[in-house]
């Protein structure tokens, strides 16, 4: 049962080795999207200190 590979797993990775450059194109939309720089401290501090508390009930007009 170890040897079976999907379709899709298959396909990925023909698609990969027909087309390297899009590893790059990969790298950058991650670095984007979800790769974030390290914050200071004093940075952190302020965020912290900044936030509202949330009511228990959201739409609570009171």
């Amino acid at each position: 049962m170890a040897d079976f590979e999907s379709d899709y797993t298959k396909f990925m990775r023909e698609w990969k080795q027909k087309h390297p450059e899009q590893a790059e194109e990969a790298r950058k939309g991650r670095a984007l999207w979800w790769d974030k720089p390290p914050r200071d401290l004093d940075t952190q501090r302020r965020e912290q200190e900044a936030k509202v508390a949330t009511k228990s009930y959201y739409y609570d007009a009171n």
